[in-house]
């Protein structure tokens, strides 16, 4: 699914007038999102799941090419941990 099936599926379940005012929410959550990550808080959608960052250690790997070993600095990485509903809901 990509973002403008999403707004047009959250138009219709919202009963919104047009696809316009439902993507302005669809906008909304995503970004009040991303700026609670930035921030490095989590968000906890109960029944959906958890979104979060995660600190990468630095570490050592070897260029698949050239087979040298390279440094790969630490790092913050975007998470998504599935809630428990979310997996029930898959797994049917």
């Amino acid at each position: 699914m990509k973002k403008a099936e999403l707004i047009k599926i959250v138009a219709e379940k919202t009963g919104s007038k047009s696809q316009k005012d439902a993507a302005v929410y669809v906008d909304a959550v995503f970004e009040t999102i991303k700026e609670a990550m930035v921030q490095g808080e989590k968000v906890t959608l109960t029944g959906f799941g958890v979104f979060e960052v995660r600190d990468r250690a630095a570490k050592q790997c070897k260029n698949p090419r050239t087979h040298e070993m390279q440094d790969v600095p630490a790092c913050k990485a975007p998470a998504f941990k599935a809630g428990k509903n979310l997996k029930e809901a898959v797994n049917k």
